[in-house]
């Protein structure tokens, strides 16, 4: 017989058993869970030895305050930034941990960094990625012990210098880097790059950013705390306008590749023939189709086949200047426009990229999770000029398409110039 008493422990453990932190990585929980013991121990052991006064509350709540109220202004912000975001995403709330590290006990500033991220998730983060309570707690222990570590500055300084808020700044951006980087790559491994667990520069700038707001804030609240109000105005207009960036970021870039979308390749076509009519100017262009790309979808499937087009884009990427052109048309075509280029320059470059895009191994798995190494990857290459190959952007891309078609009926894995000049072909 069954006691109500041992229906209600046994569901609590099936519903322990069912969370969805325990489909994580085993050692994504392992050391989650580890973060959390050390905060707790480290809340634990300053809660005993370090009292509190009514000054500190008194900070505290400002700051959670003020933290609240810019959530609270916020917030669709917020959540639409954190639907978009790519890699890592900064959140800000390091403009009011970094502070309280700096004037606060440690138990509170813990108290802080719970309030802050709870208040994120109910209001800011409910309906989008993660939502789950785990990620949640994962991202407010690794926030909070980069403020507690950041707050280790006040025991070997002699107040808060400006080199003291300093250290602080950089200590507290170089523990969230490790924590976060460690958790996004035990969180899979397979697909880690260095941009997805670290973030891009506009991410690391963007926290430095909030930081150093963080720090000037310190010295407000020392001196004059009510004037800490008007932080909440400038941090909404920057969260806005890194959202402005991204959502024209998602518009002109194709999500495949991160190279230019066709859309935005062309206006950019457009204002280079402009130019190059104004000075009497000349480009190169070249259009990649990739060698029986089909054939790779068929077998493999297509986030192979993703994987191909984005190890294709790179090279490109890497092979051409920074204020080249490059785009992705659609399918296996890329296109790429190289101001100032004259036509023997542009199939040099043109063959440095069918050469290594021939010596590509991708490491990717089938539809089916299988690992496999696609290599021996070719691609046909037509090049063309303006203003020899024509005097507008379509003509010019007409005669790089024709060179293509030239390159596909000569064998592929070669380069074409355009019939205005004789072919370069490789076999």
């Amino acid at each position: 017989m069954v006691t109500s008493g041992e229906r209600s422990g046994q569901g609590v453990i099936s519903g322990v058993a069912g969370w969805a932190l325990w489909r994580r990585p085993p050692r994504w929980i392992a050391v989650t869970l580890a973060a959390i013991a050390v905060l707790a121990g480290w809340t634990a052991v300053a809660t005993v030895t370090t009292p509190i006064t009514l000054k500190h509350l008194g900070i505290l709540g400002l700051l959670a305050g003020l933290a609240l109220a810019q959530t609270e202004v916020s917030r669709r912000i917020e959540r639409q930034r954190r639907i978009l975001s790519a890699g890592p995403h900064m959140n800000m709330t390091s403009v009011w941990l970094l502070p309280a590290a700096l004037l606060l006990p440690t138990q509170l500033v813990t108290l802080l960094g719970v309030t802050l991220y709870v208040g994120l998730a109910l209001r800011s983060w409910s309906g989008t990625r993660p939502g789950q309570p785990h990620r949640v707690a994962a991202n407010a222990t690794s926030a909070t012990l980069s403020a507690c570590s950041a707050g280790l500055v006040t025991l070997y300084s002699d107040g808060l210098s400006v080199l003291a808020v300093s250290i602080a700044v950089l200590v507290y951006f170089v523990v969230n880097a490790a924590l976060t980087g460690l958790g996004l790559y035990l969180a899979n491994p397979e697909e880690a790059t260095a941009e997805s667990c670290l973030g891009g520069m506009d991410d690391n700038l963007l926290e430095l950013s909030t930081l150093c707001v963080g720090g000037l804030l310190v010295l407000v609240l020392g001196h004059e705390p009510l004037l800490s109000v008007l932080v909440i105005l400038p941090l909404y207009v920057l969260q806005r306008s890194v959202l402005i960036k991204r959502l024209e970021e998602l518009a002109t870039t194709d999500q495949k590749t991160q190279l230019l979308n066709a859309t935005t390749w062309q206006d950019g076509a457009q204002r280079e023939i402009s130019r190059a009519e104004r000075e009497n100017g000349s480009f190169g262009a070249m259009m990649i189709d990739l060698d029986h790309f089909k054939r790779i979808n068929d077998t493999y499937g297509h986030l192979a086949g993703d994987d191909v087009l984005k190890a294709v884009a790179a090279v490109v990427k890497q092979e051409t200047r920074a204020h080249d052109l490059v785009g992705r048309f659609g399918g296996e075509e890329f296109v790429a426009l190289l101001p100032a280029t004259s036509k023997e320059d542009a199939i040099v470059t043109a063959e440095r990229i069918r050469q290594r895009v021939s010596e590509l191994v991708i490491s990717t798995r089938t539809n089916e999770g299988e690992a496999v190494d696609i290599q021996r990857q070719t691609a046909s290459i037509g090049v063309a000029a303006y203003p020899l190959d024509g005097s507008s952007i379509e003509e010019v891309m007409a005669s790089a398409d024709a060179a293509v078609y030239a390159a596909k009926h000569g064998g592929r894995n070669r380069v074409v110039g355009s019939v205005a000049l004789p072919e370069m072909a490789v076999a």
